[in-house]
């Protein structure tokens, strides 16, 4: 399998969680020559065969699948309650008596691999964990090209062990959640060139390079560093098909030099986005809450409270470095914006 016969254009759409990559922003990178990733991690097994029904319908052009690996926890009531502690501060502010506990704390993994695999994508990328041998042999039989994300040369390793064809090398200037799964995340803190640099030198598989990469010349750069591709999630964030909130959308494009940061208060994984009134709230404590996906299910209805209320404040902003650089267009304007300026960077 070659990962370049997948895409005229070494630009993969990075998989954003949450409704951010929407089929039409899939479908429309993947036609202007680039690859769409398409999140599946949050949705349940009926709602993702729609989803990718729906990018089927609208392309047949490759694309990408992209999955947590995660483990449905059975927290404690204890740890549940004290967690709810934690967030009262939050809470309270909005008005609430209490907290309100999710019904379920996330979708079952292998539910949904057993649905990626029957839909038998081009390509599958995995995210917070690593396969084991058996699910990637499935995924192979079912002719499909893997790729693991990866935040360290160790997990790097890893995953070309258990047989994955590619990974995404994700520098500490990425947006949204790290992939760290190897070792404690704090000690994950590699910039996106020179985890690169590490990677080609380390492995014998396709690596593609992630984290705050916003132009052309940024793709030029790095692609002379020896990555395959480029993976870029900020960037078609504010594209006019992402399916993000208005008003998140909005505080991207006149992010100016406001500051992001790593914060696990949010889902209880480290992950970056602009500063908001939530993460300075929770600063403080951050280190106390529960780990993904706990804390990921008991915040949600404070983002969701943010998000029907318009208040960017109480909603998660994920946004990497680069994000004063994002310009909103249509997917796949910015795709041929980004070739031309690499082509022109690289000569």
């Amino acid at each position: 399998m070659n990962l370049h016969a997948y895409f005229s254009y070494p630009i993969i759409q990075g998989p954003m969680a949450g409704g951010a990559s929407t089929p039409e922003l899939v479908a429309a990178v993947s036609n202007a020559g680039g690859l769409g990733s398409l999140a599946l991690s949050l949705l349940t097994p009926e709602v993702m065969q729609t989803q990718i029904a729906r990018v089927r319908a609208l392309t047949t052009q490759p694309f990408a699948l992209n999955l947590f690996i995660q483990k449905t926890p059975q927290p404690s009531a204890e740890v549940v309650a004290r967690a709810a502690e934690l967030l009262k501060p939050v809470w309270s502010s909005l008005g609430w008596q209490e907290l309100p506990l999710p019904t379920k704390w996330c979708e079952d993994f292998e539910a949904q691999f057993d649905v990626l695999v029957a839909a038998a994508p081009a390509v599958a990328s995995f995210t917070f964990g690593i396969l084991n041998v058996a699910h990637v042999e499935r995924l192979h039989a079912a002719g499909i090209f893997v790729i693991g994300t990866v935040t360290t040369v160790a997990e790097g390793l890893a995953w070309q062990a258990v047989g994955a064809d590619a990974v995404i090398a994700s520098g500490v200037e990425s947006g949204g959640h790290r992939g760290t799964f190897l070792g404690p995340q704090e000690d994950a803190t590699l910039a996106t060139a020179e985890l690169l640099t590490q990677m080609v030198a380390a492995l014998n598989i396709p690596v593609i390079s992630a984290g705050g990469i916003m132009r052309g010349a940024d793709i030029a750069r790095l692609l002379a560093l020896g990555a395959s591709a480029v993976q870029m999630g900020t960037a078609f964030l504010v594209s006019d098909e992402a399916g993000i909130h208005p008003a998140y959308k909005q505080r991207l494009l006149n992010a100016g030099d406001h500051p992001t940061r790593l914060t696990r208060a949010f889902s209880g994984r480290y992950a970056r986005g602009l500063v908001n009134r939530f993460m300075d709230i929770m600063e403080p404590l951050e280190s106390q809450v529960p780990a993904y996906p706990v804390q990921n299910a008991l915040t949600g209805v404070i983002r969701a409270a943010g998000a029907k209320a318009g208040d960017t404040e109480f909603m998660s902003l994920w946004a990497g470095t680069g994000v004063s650089l994002a310009r909103g267009m249509p997917a796949a304007q910015l795709v041929q914006t980004l070739v031309a300026e690499w082509k022109a960077a690289a000569q």
